[in-house]
């Protein structure tokens, strides 16, 4: 019966029928899409050793930043992280 149907589609009917598929799969595409974006993004925390390569300081530099509160540290289970986002935010920019 189906068969029978898509058959006897003239060729402007079929291609509506496409279109018309498109256009719902793209617009659910969309949805997800700006679903997806506007969810925040995890946090993405570093490592001290991650902290030490990216800024280019010695592990003395990193505590002396912390004690004075110019760096924020984050502990679980005795391990210090930190939020790479805060770091990036902490910097200054000098002008020339």
């Amino acid at each position: 019966m189906l068969q029978n149907s898509i058959l006897n589609l003239s060729t402007e009917n079929l291609t509506d029928l496409i279109g018309n598929l498109f256009d719902v799969k793209i617009n659910e595409l969309k949805k997800e899409l700006i679903t997806q974006s506007t969810q925040p993004e995890p946090e993405d925390l570093m490592t001290r050793k991650e902290v030490l390569e990216l800024l280019k300081i010695n592990a003395s530099t990193l505590w002396h930043y912390q004690n004075k509160g110019r760096i924020k540290v984050y502990k679980f289970a005795n391990k210090c992280y930190y939020k790479r986002s805060e770091l990036m935010n902490d910097l200054i920019l000098l002008k020339k």
